[in-house]
């Protein structure tokens, strides 16, 4: 045996006396943890920015509604062919959500940085809000603060956008008295 092979097993018999197998474990947990976290996070945006491409490309294609039976005619028959081959997640009610999403937010990019933080449930909460400003707030609420889902319906049902402006408005109000006033 040469010196350094002696030399690696007294280190290797010194190291296995004193490894603390409980930390070894939390270690490796902790790793695997992340990493599925992180693997997960990857493929939500991944669903996002398919449903969203879908979503575009399709409204696109039915030339945004403007022949609308035509239209939830070809719908339908490509809901029927894609849920064939890929599953419910393909549904009529899901595509037109789809398309949807991709006009309510219309830009590319915003989509991609908005869904590093945001998943595609969050996206179907922001749908139904009226004013592109909401959902804009909401969206960036979420992604500052890494807030579920469920907390985004917690600050959508409180108004939190809504007393937000109100607030605002209230601020602008007295600050443009105050300037007048002086």
């Amino acid at each position: 045996m040469s010196s350094k092979e002696k030399e690696t097993d007294k280190l290797i018999s010194q190291t296995t006396t004193t490894i603390d197998e409980a930390a070894l474990f939390e270690r490796a947990t902790a790793i695997i943890e992340n990493r599925k976290f992180r693997a997960g996070a990857y493929a939500n945006r991944e669903v996002t920015l398919m449903n969203w491409e879908i979503g575009q490309y399709v409204g696109s294609v039915l030339l945004g509604g403007e022949r609308p039976e035509y239209g939830k005619k070809i719908l339908a028959t490509l809901s029927q062919n894609l849920m064939e081959k890929y599953g419910s997640n393909f549904e009529y009610t899901k595509l037109t959500r789809m398309i949807k999403f991709a006009e309510l937010f219309p830009d590319m990019d915003i989509v991609a940085t908005l869904s590093q933080n945001l998943s595609w449930s969050h996206f179907q909460e922001l749908l139904p809000l009226k004013s592109s400003e909401a959902r804009m707030y909401y969206a960036n609420d979420v992604s500052v603060r890494r807030l579920g889902v469920r907390d985004l319906r917690k600050q959508i049902a409180r108004k939190a956008f809504e007393r937000q402006e109100i607030s605002n408005t209230q601020l602008n109000i007295g600050a443009s008295f105050i300037w007048q006033s002086t």
